[in-house]
């Protein structure tokens, strides 16, 4: 049995796992920052201290990376990776900056991109914060790094994985990227997972 880390807002939900984790070979380990929502363990993307090294087999992180400060990004993929056994890795979704500016360029600024736990996301709310939980008080929710492929998979690197591969969601208006702790050593499962 493997265990996935999913990060991020709610409760334990095996709708909001990714359909790589949605089989009986895996099982889901909620982490949350509000203890209301019952995680299975209390802490931050940055701070996951009540989490052990080396202790999972992957990270699925879904649109929460974006909400942080540019100079925390940093310190959520060393916890991601830090946390991860030899062979694991993190699964990331988060908006795709550029496809967003497209969207504005074209003047579709009010238009629907995606909806979220907060309600329909337009570019402007990407661009700006989520209005509707800015409203609400809930700053944590703004939308306050940007990603492209590029700027994300160099964090990645940076971050010291030792395999890093980032793609666009044509569409979606997402990043999907993978990155294992150690470069991986089966090509097929490698390849698999690129294909994600």
């Amino acid at each position: 049995m493997k265990t996935v880390l999913h990060v991020g807002c709610g409760p334990a939900n095996p709708g909001a796992l990714h359909h790589t984790f949605r089989h009986p070979g895996w099982r889901e380990l909620r982490l949350d920052i509000d203890p209301d929502v019952r995680p299975d363990i209390i802490g931050s993307i940055t701070d996951m201290s009540a989490v052990a090294t080396d202790s999972v087999d992957a990270v699925w992180s879904s649109h929460n990376i974006e909400h942080l400060e540019a100079h925390d990004v940093p310190v959520a993929l060393a916890e991601f990776r830090r946390v991860l056994r030899p062979d694991g890795f993190v699964l990331i979704a988060t908006p795709d900056l550029q496809e967003i500016c497209r969207h504005v360029a074209e003047g579709r600024l009010e238009d629907e991109l995606y909806k979220s736990a907060a309600g329909p996301i337009a570019a402007i709310d990407v661009l700006f914060g989520l209005r509707s939980a800015l409203a609400r008080g809930r700053t944590y929710m703004a939308h306050r790094t940007g990603f492209t492929r590029e700027t994300l998979k160099r964090k990645l690197s940076d971050a010291g994985f030792g395999y890093a591969a980032v793609q666009a969601r044509p569409k979606a208006f997402d990043l999907w990227a993978i990155a294992f702790k150690t470069k991986p050593a089966d090509e097929e499962l490698l390849a698999i997972l690129k294909a994600l």
